[in-house]
């Protein structure tokens, strides 16, 4: 794996190992002990995906570079491709990038000569969100294969929505889409219910907000939650073992009902947990994958299921 830019990219046994070298890492601390620089590139707001990184970073003892495109040289006109060689041509040995084309990673593509993760694309992929959605479900139910889940919200504009779909049917899971009037998107192959038919057949819902900045007009959202979103109503027809996961940013109140964020079956706050972990697990994969790093111990042998 050369750079981390989608969960696509990986087997199926490479998607399990991730997980549980990131779940070894809960337990068992690690630290390099060897002067490495991170290169925190984001071009768009972020506090959870940033965040994490950051202190992914400071548990692995990585000197953090970090960067505010606000006060940077990309005011003058500088190009991604630019900043990202400026980063490498002054010692950086990783780089995370956020930016909002949906596919800035072909500027770099072959170019860069440091591994680059994937912190967000435009609409189009944020693999690690998707990575500690997929630890998130494991934990619970210790397999991923034969799950029903669901993914409700602007599916249209949402790169957690098209990451998480293809990788939970590579995972063996049974997904389905549902969105309001308008946020469906018709490139993705999977099928569409409806609210009601979701909480009642789910074994997981992945709640997504609608997101009005990548939208050309704002969306109403007066009624939104009666119509189309987590009710508490609805949440009393989900299944006994049924769990509500939501990347974040939280519209309470919009697409899920205050009172729900922090219910028994909630595992929002379990994700942000769990995404620090995923996020060293990711980058000592690819710091030992490019020869920077040799920490073969650190990474666990994949389980059976995985294999099979």
């Amino acid at each position: 794996m050369r750079h981390f830019l989608s969960v696509n990219q990986l087997r199926v046994e490479e998607i399990y190992s991730i997980l549980e070298t990131a779940e070894d890492y809960r337990n068992k601390p690690v630290n390099l002990n060897k002067q490495l620089f991170a290169a925190n590139l984001f071009f768009e707001p972020s506090t959870r995906t940033k965040m994490s990184f950051i202190v992914a970073q400071r548990k692995l003892g990585l000197e953090i570079l970090d960067f505010h495109s606000e006060s940077s040289s990309v005011l003058k006109g500088e190009s991604l491709y630019d900043t990202a060689r400026t980063f490498e041509s002054i010692g950086s040995n990783l780089l995370i990038v956020r930016h909002h084309s949906d596919s800035w990673f072909e500027e770099l593509d072959d170019r860069i000569s440091i591994p680059v993760i994937n912190a967000g694309a435009g609409k189009e992929e944020h693999p690690t969100q998707c990575m500690l959605d997929l630890l998130t479900i494991y934990q619970e139910f210790g397999t991923i294969e034969g799950l029903k889940v669901v993914i409700v919200g602007d599916i249209k504009h949402s790169r957690v929505a098209r990451s998480n779909a293809f990788a939970l049917r590579k995972l063996g899971a049974d997904v389905h889409l549902c969105a309001a009037p308008g946020f469906e998107d018709d490139e993705l192959d999977f099928p569409y219910i409806s609210i009601d038919e979701a909480v009642e057949i789910c074994d997981v819902v992945i709640l997504l907000r609608i997101q009005h900045e990548r939208h050309l007009h704002k969306a109403e959202t007066s009624d939104y939650l009666q119509l189309y979103g987590l009710t508490k109503e609805r949440e009393r027809k989900m299944k006994n073992q049924a769990i509500i996961l939501h990347p974040a940013p939280i519209n309470r109140g919009v697409e899920i009902d205050t009172d729900l964020v922090e219910c028994g079956r909630s595992r929002i706050f379990k994700q942000m947990e769990n995404g620090v972990f995923v996020r060293m697990a990711i980058m000592m994969t690819v710091l030992n994958e490019w020869g920077i790093i040799n920490n073969e111990n650190n990474f666990k042998a994949c389980k059976t299921l995985a294999a099979n």
